[in-house]
């Protein structure tokens, strides 16, 4: 379960247009990548992409991209492997999914006790 700090360091981390640009583009399937043609037999998840296509998107140098990506991995909302001779990156879902739990919690709590924010207000 999600601590207070450990969702501070996501909010953190997609707080920067960069970073959040490179998440939703992870998360959603907007970037491809070609398999490490020096190493065909290395085994690569459909949904991961590599940190070279990521960059090609940017107009930034690669160490910045990764200084981006380092940050996404430790607020645990990617994953990251070396494979071959390309690092692959994947959203972490169950990260993911954990936050969107919170949200709904979140929103099933307002609901419930709307009247005690609003009193007789009614939201339409």
């Amino acid at each position: 379960m999600l601590d207070m700090n450990q969702k501070i360091k996501i909010f953190k981390a997609l707080g920067n247009e960069t970073r959040f640009l490179i998440f939703k583009n992870v998360f959603t399937g907007g970037y491809t990548c070609s398999l490490d043609k020096k190493d065909p037999n290395v085994n690569v998840s459909a949904h991961a992409t590599c940190v070279s296509t990521i960059a090609e998107h940017f107009e930034f140098s690669l160490p910045t991209i990764s200084k981006h990506l380092k940050e996404l991995r430790e607020a645990n909302i990617v994953t990251m492997e070396k494979k071959g001779n390309k690092i692959y990156i994947e959203p972490n879902i169950e990260t993911v999914r954990e936050l969107g739990g919170c949200f709904s919690t979140l929103v099933d709590n307002f609901e419930k006790n709307r009247e005690l924010f609003f009193d007789d207000v009614v939201l339409s």
